[in-house]
Formats: C-alpha cells, structure tokens, sequence
C-alpha cells in the first residue's frame, strides 16, 4: 500500500537525490503532471523521469510517493533542508 502522502520536491541535487533513493527501504514512485508513474528504485527510470524534470541541472518540480513511512520523512526532511 502507497503511503498517504505525497511529497512535492523544488530544486534539489540530483546527485544527492539520486543517492538518497538508493538509501531507500521501499518503493519511491515519481508521478509526473502527465499523470506516469515511475518507479525510481529503478535506474532506468531514474534516467527517464528525471531527465524530463531537469531544468539547468536541477529538478524543477516533482510530485513522489513512498510505500515506506520511514523513507517518506527522510525525502521530506530532504526537501525542508535540502542536504542528506
């Protein structure tokens, strides 16, 4: 079952998030506006969702979803602070 939140990220690393999902226990879907869903555990869907995203080398906006409650708050103090 999906988390029931979604976490909306602006500007962040890709290195970093990159490297925060691999730290990830569960699933991490990226939603895009055209309403797909990427798993991003995935690299090659890591490379496809992100690269539509990226503006000047960082992620405009994303929408994700987490099948694990602990990974939801790592990605959201994420987002809040901006470093791992």
């Amino acid at each position: 079952m999906l988390g029931d939140k979604e976490i909306k990220l602006h500007n962040v690393s890709i290195k970093e998030f990159c490297d925060l999902i691999d730290e990830c226990k569960g699933d991490v879907y990226l939603e895009t506006a055209d309403g797909d869903r990427l798993n991003l555990k995935s690299k090659l869907c890591q490379m496809v969702g992100l690269t539509k995203l990226i503006e000047a080398g960082e992620i405009a906006e994303a929408t994700l979803v987490c099948t694990n409650k602990e990974d939801e708050g790592k990605l959201f103090r994420y987002n809040l602070f901006g470093h791992k």
